[in-house]
C-alpha cells in the first residue's frame, strides 16, 4: 500500500520532499542529541542501536499522525503538556543513571550485551517528546494532494519515508559520537558525565521550548 501511494506522487514532488526531509534530518535536535549521548557513553554500537530505537518512535508518530490521533492530541493542550513532562522526567532519570554510573569501561560491554534496552531507550526519549506530532502535521500535509489519493495514505507514506531517512541520519550521529567517546574510554568518568549534561540538557529544553 505505501509503495502503491509513493507511486502517485510525480517524481518532482518526492525529489523536494526527500530534499525538505534530509535537510530537516540533518539539524540537530532531540532526537540526534540523545543517539549520540548513547554513543558518547557506550560506543558507536550504542549509538546506532539508539538512533534505531528513536527511528522506530518516530513511525509510531507517523501513524499516529495518518489515522487523525495526532491532531487530536495536538488539539488538547493538557495532553501535550503531560507528555511532554514525562519526556522530561525520563531525560533526567538517564541523566542521573550517566552521572552515577560506575567508572569501568564494563559498562560498554554490559550495553552491548543487551541493545535492546538502548533501542527501548531510544524509543521512549522520542515517543514522550510532543513535538514531533506538531511538526508531523504541520510539514507533511503540505506535499499532499486529493488527486493523489486518501490524505491519510498520503501522510503515512510520506511520514514513513521521512522516519526512515530521519533513522539512518540519526544513527550516523550516534555512530560518530560513539567514535569520540570510544577514543576517551580511559576517562569513563567523564565521558558518564558528558552524557549526564546532554541528557539533563535534552530535559531542560523539552520543558522550555
Amino acid at each position: 500500500m505505501v509503495l502503491d501511494m509513493v507511486a502517485q506522487f510525480p517524481a518532482q514532488q518526492l525529489l523536494a520532499f526527500m530534499a525538505g526531509a534530509l535537510v530537516l534530518n540533518l539539524t540537530p535536535g532531540q532526537d540526534v542529541f540523545f543517539a549520540s549521548a548513547c554513543g558518547i557513553q557506550n560506543g558507536p554500537r550504542a549509538g546506532a542501536l539508539a538512533g534505531l530505537g528513536v527511528g522506530f518512535g518516530s513511525m509510531v508518530h507517523v501513524v499516529l499522525a495518518a489515522v487523525g490521533l495526532g491532531a487530536l492530541v495536538a488539539a488538547h493542550p493538557g495532553a501535550l503538556v503531560a507528555i511532554k513532562y514525562m519526556g522530561a522526567a525520563y531525560l533526567l532519570v538517564l541523566a542521573w543513571k550517566s552521572w552515577h554510573a560506575a567508572a569501568a569501561p564494563e559498562d560498554r560491554a554490559q550495553a552491548a550485551r543487551n541493545p535492546w534496552a538502548i533501542v527501548r531507550r531510544g524509543a521512549l526519549s522520542n515517543l514522550l517528546n510532543p513535538k514531533p506530532v506538531l511538526f508531523l502535521l504541520a510539514f507533511l500535509p503540505q506535499f499532499t494532494r486529493p488527486e493523489y489519493g486518501p490524505v491519510g495514505q498520503q501522510i503515512l507514506a510520506l511520514g514513513l519515508m521521512f522516519a526512515c531517512s530521519g533513522t539512518l541520519v540519526t544513527m550516523g550521529y550516534g555512530m560518530v559520537a560513539g567514535l569520540a567517546g570510544k577514543a576517551m574510554a580511559a576517562r569513563m568518568r567523564v565521558v558518564n558525565r558528558i552524557a549526564s549534561v546532554m541528557f539533563a540538557g535534552l530535559a531542560l529544553r523539552l520543558v522550555w521550548k
